[in-house]
This record gives C-alpha cells, structure tokens and sequence, in this order.
C-alpha cells in the first residue's frame, strides 16, 4: 500500500528537530532508520500530517566515552553498534543482542535509539539496556532530561517520553570484570524472540557476586528477574546453583498468550535460556 499523504522536514540539528515536533503538535512522527515506521505508514496504520527525519542529525550518530559512561547515539546504526570496540569493551552484552537483530540489511538501516524508543516489548534490546542499567538521554523544548531504563519503557510500544520529545543518546555506565551473555529462542533464524535473556554477572572468588537479568517477551515492558539476580548472588558458579536460581525466573512476569507460544511455554522457557544465559556469563 501506499502511505497516505504528509509534509516532510529533515533537520540538521538536535534543536531543529525538537523545535519542528513542537511546532507539528501531536499529529506527527519521528523517523529514524524507519525500519518500524515505514511497515505501519505503508498499511495506514499510522498517518501522521508531517514526517521527522533525523537521518541529516549528525550529532546523534557515534559511540564515545564520556568518564565512567559510554554514550552511544541514537541515530547509531545497529552494525555499527555491534562492531564498535568501545561497546566491545565496555558493554559486550548489548554487542551480543544486536548480533540477533534481524539480518544484516535491517542491522545496516535500523538504528540503536529508534529500536528503543519504539518499545516493542519482544524487542532485542530492551532488556539489554535494562540489565546494563542504562540511562536514556531524552531533549524537548525545556531542555534535556536523564530516564532510567527501569522507568523508561512503560507499556506495549509505549515509553515515558513525552510528545514532544526525541531521544538523543543513551549512557551506559563502564563496568570491570563483568561478563555477559545474550540467548535468545525464536522459531525461525531473523525472526523476534519468543522469549529472550540477557545477563550480565561478576564472579569472584568461585562465587556469583552480582548480577543482573533481563527478560524480553514476558511482559508489556521488558522485565529485570530480580529474584533470580537475589537467588544467584553469593551462590558458586556453578550448574546446579545457577539452574536452581534460574528456576524464580517467571516470578512477577506476566507474559502473553499468541499463536507462538502459550504462558506456560514462555514461563518455561524463561527458566531455561535464563540458566543458560548465566552459566555461558559465569563459564560455569
């Protein structure tokens, strides 16, 4: 189908683009790489009166460090997230997710922060930057303003951003002797999870000193399993304690039932790739 009609702006500047929204008012859309848009504008699900695209905002794409942070913007690419050094070295677990995301010609058009502010809650990486902690970096007429990742995503495709603001970069603080691991089950290869966990822990001393869990497609919003993270803390690193942490992993999760898989499948599900996510993190 073809979209239905709409003005067109594209903005060179992060205050261009938060000041053409503002003037657009609540009919209007924020495009990045398109690679969720443009489905929905093509079958009419969405008509907007006018189109902003932040592809010319050349201060939203890159990755850099910033202190204890990494800063990725959110006009960065998927491939170019997944082979950057510094996200290598300093986040390997959202390396990993993005790894998954579709095939290469999404991953070369979609982009990092339009994944995430379009909160698909079976979204690669939305529970990624939930387990890394991150913050996201959001910019409106009054100025900018810092959303953890905890409060960030709020329902299906739905987040605590407000009409008229864009999502401009995301910090993810540096961490030191952590390792991660991303796994993901899907029915055919490119497809979204049916349910997916990504994991981050630091071991010491034989022993599972922190660690941190997030789960995608168990909710309206990407979910931390925090009773797994309290059951694994202080625990050996070890198959049998990390199956019996990963065994609270449905706790306080509220998945869907659809043509994919039923509750109890992705209750299960989350019980096992969340064992083996830990035991790939902690080489148990």
């Amino acid at each position: 189908m073809i979209p239905a009609a709409f003005d067109y702006v594209a903005p060179t500047t992060v205050d261009d683009a938060v000041r053409a929204l503002a003037e657009a008012g609540e009919d209007a859309k924020v495009i990045a790489g398109g690679q969720s848009l443009l489905p929905v504008l093509r079958m009419r699900l969405a008509a907007p009166s006018k189109l902003i695209d932040l592809g010319k905002v050349a201060e939203l794409r890159g990755v850099r460090e910033d202190g204890d942070s990494l800063v990725i913007g959110a006009m960065t690419t998927h491939y170019d997230v997944q082979h950057d050094a510094l996200v290598a070295e300093h986040a390997a677990l959202l390396a990993a997710a993005t790894d998954t995301v579709a095939d290469p010609q999404v991953r070369h058009r979609g982009t990092f922060g339009g994944s995430l502010a379009h909160a698909d809650p079976a979204g690669d990486l939305l529970a990624t930057v939930l387990a890394l902690d991150a913050e996201m970096v959001v910019s409106g007429m009054d100025g900018r303003r810092r959303i953890p990742a905890a409060d960030f995503f709020t329902d299906f495709f739905t987040t605590s951003m407000s009409q008229g603001e864009i999502l401009v970069e995301v910090r993810i603080p540096k961490k030191t002797g952590w390792s991660a691991h991303y796994e993901k089950f899907n029915r055919v290869a490119q497809a979204w999870p049916i349910v997916a966990v990504a994991v981050a822990v630091r071991v010491e001393g034989g022993s599972i000193a922190e660690a941190r869990v997030g789960l995608t497609n168990m909710a309206a919003t990407p979910v931390r399993a925090t009773a797994v993270e309290q059951a694994l803390v202080g625990q050996p690193a070890t198959a049998e304690a990390i199956k019996a942490a990963a065994a609270h992993a449905a706790e306080g999760t509220s998945p869907a039932a659809d043509g994919n898989a039923d509750i109890e499948f992705r209750q299960h599900l989350a019980r096992v790739l969340t064992s083996r996510a830990v035991s790939a993190a902690a080489g148990a």
